[in-house]
């Protein structure tokens, strides 16, 4: 079987475009933005103007071309927001210089900010008369967003989306942090690449949308994503027009699939029918038959992503998994696959379950290797990621870092109890006092409870401790003594003071 790696002839390897996403609240200028970039900066224009066929398009500045994603409303980036699967290297945070930063800022800052995409910050509507650019950029500071010559490092463009102000200078950025990403491909190797969208067209059969993160798709290919496969016969451009050839960080669009690919799923390019249906086959373990394993009400459940070299490996991996028992603790595989560790498996180790929560999974790989751009993601957002070709290694591997993982709890054990027969005198929150011990040791600078009628009424700590007017560092059972105890409860005589001390384990 093939698969797509970033390995190869190095001669091959070019600065790829950047995909770029635009976020920001409603009615900020997201929208306008991209028209306006479209009807300016597309690379391939028709007569007429242009028709847009699919929800990603390319553009050019500079002599150079970026992919831009059209997303409102998109559900691409509604699953990026619930479980981080973007295919976007760089994003546009819109904001408004009338408003500053809304609700639905912060909710594309928090979706931004779990996969760990750059971004750069567009303030828009400077033409708009209500337009406070340094009042935005206070705005954006009070949330975090601390921009260039604003206490930051975060790039920003003040534009007009309507009327072309300053966005080719927003456009200048985006390269700029481009070229900082370092983003390459390899145009000698089969395609691979991202599903932004799969639908089905009644008169043309089931359609998907896909971004080449890297390598070359050709007509007479097939591809595989997740289940479904499809023959490389009808393959258009972002204007819809027939095309025989697209690489790297093209979107482009397939019609011929035999099932929907899921939208977020990862693509793998094959030579051979046999290939890609083998690998649709394989690739339907991933994200099905998720399994939970230990105790399903444990208090720590730490996801897994699990990557093989075969199918087989699943299993066997699963089959260590069952042995571990670590208390209180389970596993929860969110993802299982075939082939290398992928950008797309960090980005949903890193990205967010239905209810918000991250799932900060860790990315066990047997017999596969990991792709440079998924080393760069799994080291920014600090994602574990392990390689094994023992498989028994994983499991002790699994062992040691769930004891790590794991909350640690502290723990009070009673070392001694005294019974309190005498008060002498109470000054603020310091009272001297007289006792016997009843059980254990009593030591000087204890921490105590303060008990009485069985009932814990407060607490407080031993100041000084001693036996016959001599300071003493502890006091046993059935020895009488005389304390300070500094403690803003009062205590008063028959009350009994339980010394403890805090156990992490």
């Amino acid at each position: 079987m093939e698969k797509p790696t970033e390995q190869g002839n190095t001669g091959n390897t070019v600065l790829r475009p950047p995909v770029v996403v635009v976020m920001g609240h409603i009615d900020h200028g997201k929208s306008t933005l991209l028209d306006y970039i479209r009807k300016t900066n597309v690379v391939e224009k028709e007569a007429g103007g242009i028709t847009q066929r699919i929800s990603a398009y390319e553009a050019e500045h500079a002599g150079r071309a970026i992919t831009f994603l059209d997303t409102p409303g998109h559900e691409a980036f509604s699953s990026m927001r619930e479980c981080g699967v973007c295919c976007a290297d760089i994003a546009i945070l819109v904001v408004s210089a009338e408003d500053g930063v809304k609700a639905q800022t912060l909710e594309a800052l928090t979706a931004i900010r779990t996969v760990k995409v750059p971004f750069v910050v567009a303030i828009n509507k400077i033409d708009k008369a209500g337009a406070n650019v340094e009042h935005t950029k206070q705005s954006l500071a009070e949330n975090d967003v601390f921009v260039e010559g604003y206490g930051g490092d975060i790039p920003f463009a003040a534009i007009s989306a309507k009327t072309g102000e300053g966005v080719d200078n927003l456009l200048d950025t985006i390269l700029l942090v481009a070229d900082l990403e370092e983003l390459t491909g390899n145009k000698a190797l089969p395609a691979s690449g991202i599903i932004l969208e799969s639908n089905v067209d009644a008169k043309r059969g089931v359609a998907a949308t896909l971004i080449i993160k890297n390598g070359t798709l050709k007509k007479g290919q097939f591809v595989a994503a997740n289940g479904a496969f499809s023959p490389v016969r009808i393959m258009e451009n972002f204007l819809g027009k027939p095309i025989d050839t697209a690489t790297v960080s093209s979107p482009v669009q397939i019609i011929g699939w035999n099932s929907l690919p899921p939208t977020g799923s990862t693509f793998t390019t094959f030579n051979s029918k046999k290939d890609a249906e083998k690998k649709a086959t394989e690739s339907e373990l991933d994200n099905t038959n998720k399994q939970i394993f230990g105790d399903a009400h444990a208090a720590t459940s730490i996801p897994l992503v699990i990557k093989t070299d075969a199918a087989g490996g699943i299993a066997a991996i699963k089959k260590e998994i069952a042995k571990i028992s670590v208390p209180d603790v389970s596993w929860n595989i969110i993802k299982e696959g075939v082939g290398d560790i992928s950008e797309n498996d960090i980005k949903t180790a890193h990205g967010t379950t239905k209810d918000g929560k991250l799932n900060n999974a860790l990315v066990v790989g047997f017999n596969v290797g990991i792709d440079r751009r998924a080393t760069q993601i799994a080291d920014r957002a600090e994602v574990p990621v392990k390689t094994f070709s023992v498989i028994y290694d994983i499991g002790i591997w699994l062992i040691e870092t769930a004891e790590r993982l794991k909350p640690k709890v502290e723990i009070e054990e009673t070392t001694g109890t005294a019974k309190i027969i005498r008060v002498f005198s109470q000054t603020k929150n310091k009272q001297v006092l007289g006792g016997r011990v009843k059980e254990g040791v009593i030591h000087d600078g204890d921490n105590v409870q303060i008990i009485r009628r069985e009932y814990e009424i407060g607490r407080g700590k031993i100041r000084e401790l001693q036996q016959q007017k001599a300071h003493a560092d502890d006091v046993s059972k059935d020895m009488e003594f005389g304390v300070m105890v500094e403690s803003k409860t009062e205590i008063a005589e028959g009350d009994t003071i339980a010394a403890f001390t805090l156990t992490v384990r």
